[in-house]
């Protein structure tokens, strides 16, 4: 049994543990939770509240959770000490029962973590971001139509820019760096002329791995696969325009994953087009096939026109008997977009995409831009996900000045509770939940954030009279 400096244990419960991924998971699992900090005073308890009734409903005792309270951020140094911002009593817990959910955590000042949301992804190897952004009926939204937007992003959590590896401008090592990569390095490389980092830059190096990308789009697809229809769909979202060998990569190791892992239950876009083709016109040529996927074929060279034909071939060889015939339909289909292109998408022609795979950047931007247009942080739930450990969480700060006045939304923490339940296997107490939410926003029972922007206004409810309001309407 694990060892704790100042916690205790619950003595009922069971521990959830992993299997090639995938929670096991007993009647009774212990869960461990952080509070949160600012409004984590109010959001919590509503929460809690929430998700004890719903399981409770769904199945009248027999499943219980059984509920640990650890700490972290400014209440963990409340009890540890100052800078004692994420306490080994913490790590343990989430290291012994697998699960933990969370509410917003406070950025440290002092005590060398930058952020306590990155440590923990990091610590526990948490590499796939999952963030479903989806609308709720009247939750007022900026755009006309948010009902036609129902993604979820799976943001890469441990690589990119964000991993962390950089330098400021005049830091030594920085420097020294700098120096060496105009005197030798780009020099040496050829391809880029006679650019040079200017003097008094910042670095930051942007590591984007084959191992760490395909793990990541793995989740993607697995969970494309429990979906159904057109929402079997995972779009690659990249800047390889620009950034050919780290977000180029990202988006050629996924299309590699799909048609070698994957094979028997993906197609790629520009596969469908080609079993497409022949669906329409049996007796269709390869080169009119190929005229007909890629523009401009007529004005390519010979060479060119030659890997085309070359390539539309292959596909009819390898694929045509497995996925032709429209069996392709109902298999998973993998495509690719630029990143500033989605930006654009999402909003004009949301009811195409279902799962975007992206990088941790871009991950972090597009994420909160869905969110924004189905209802804001206060609706956008999250999870953190790896090989052996999961945590869910609010996506929002911690909004301190609204502490302790029972008027913060509670829906990002409560949604992060939907998709707890929905990754323990307890997809009915999970459904309760967003039925009673669904419901209390119909019915306007919604705190402040929400109805300011009801036209007209209505009168809020307190964030534990919106956690009410949910348990009335499962």
């Amino acid at each position: 049994m694990a060892q704790f400096e100042k916690l205790t244990a619950p003595s009922q419960g069971t521990p959830i543990r992993f299997e090639n991924g995938q929670p096991v998971v007993a009647d009774n699992p212990i869960i461990p939770f952080i509070r949160g900090d600012g409004t984590g005073v109010d959001i919590w308890p509503a929460t809690q509240k929430v998700l004890d009734a719903a399981v409770a409903k769904a199945y009248g005792g027999v499943k219980t959770i059984e509920w640990f309270k650890v700490y972290a951020g400014d209440e963990a140094c409340d009890l540890y000490g100052t800078y004692q911002y994420l306490p080994e009593d913490t790590l343990e817990a989430i290291r012994t029962y697998g699960v933990a959910i969370k509410g917003p955590l406070t950025t440290p000042v002092g005590g060398g973590i930058r952020s306590l949301n990155v440590a923990l992804r990091q610590i526990f190897d948490l590499y796939s971001c999952v963030r479903p952004c989806r609308y709720y009926e009247g939750t007022p939204s900026p755009h006309k139509r948010p009902q036609d937007l129902d993604v979820i992003v799976y943001r890469e959590n441990t690589e990119d820019i964000y991993m962390g590896v950089e330098w400021e401008a005049d830091d030594a090592v920085g420097q020294e760096l700098r120096k060496h990569l105009n005197e030798v390095v780009i020099p040496a490389n050829g391809k880029l002329g006679k650019r040079q980092i200017p003097e008094g830059s910042g670095i930051g190096i942007k590591p984007v791995s084959k191992h760490g990308s395909q793990r990541h789009i793995r989740k993607a697809i697995q969970h494309a696969l429990r979906l159904e229809g057109n929402k079997r769909h995972v779009t690659l979202v990249h800047k390889g325009n620009i950034m050919k060998f780290t977000e180029g990569a990202f988006r050629d190791w996924g299309y590699e994953l799909a048609t070698t892992e994957f094979r028997d239950v993906c197609i790629t876009e520009r596969e469908s087009w080609i079993l497409g083709n022949l669906e329409k016109d049996s007796g269709l040529s390869v080169q009119a096939n190929a005229r007909m996927i890629e523009p401009g074929y007529d004005s390519l060279t010979p060479e060119k026109k030659a890997d085309i034909d070359a390539e539309v071939q292959a596909v009819i060889d390898a694929i045509g008997s497995s996925h032709g015939g429209g069996k392709w339909r109902s298999m998973v289909l993998v495509d690719d977009r630029i990143a500033d292109s989605i930006f654009q998408q999402i909003q004009t022609r949301p009811q195409e995409y279902s799962i975007l795979a992206t990088l941790n950047l871009n991950g972090d931007y597009i994420s909160d831009a869905a969110a924004a247009m189905v209802g804001g942080l206060g609706m956008a739930p999250g999870a953190n996900i790896g090989e052996t450990a999961a945590i869910f969480e609010a996506t929002h700060g911690t909004a301190p000045k609204h502490a302790g006045l029972d008027r913060i939304n509670p829906g990002s923490v409560i949604l992060s509770g939907v998709m707890m339940l929905e990754f323990l296997g307890w997809q009915e107490a999970a459904d309760l939940v967003t039925k009673g939410l669904s419901a209390a926003i119909t019915d306007k029972q919604i705190t402040y954030d929400l109805a300011r922007l009801m036209e007209p206004q209505v009168d809020p409810v307190s964030c534990s009279g919106f956690a009410e309001a949910i348990i009335q309407r499962f």
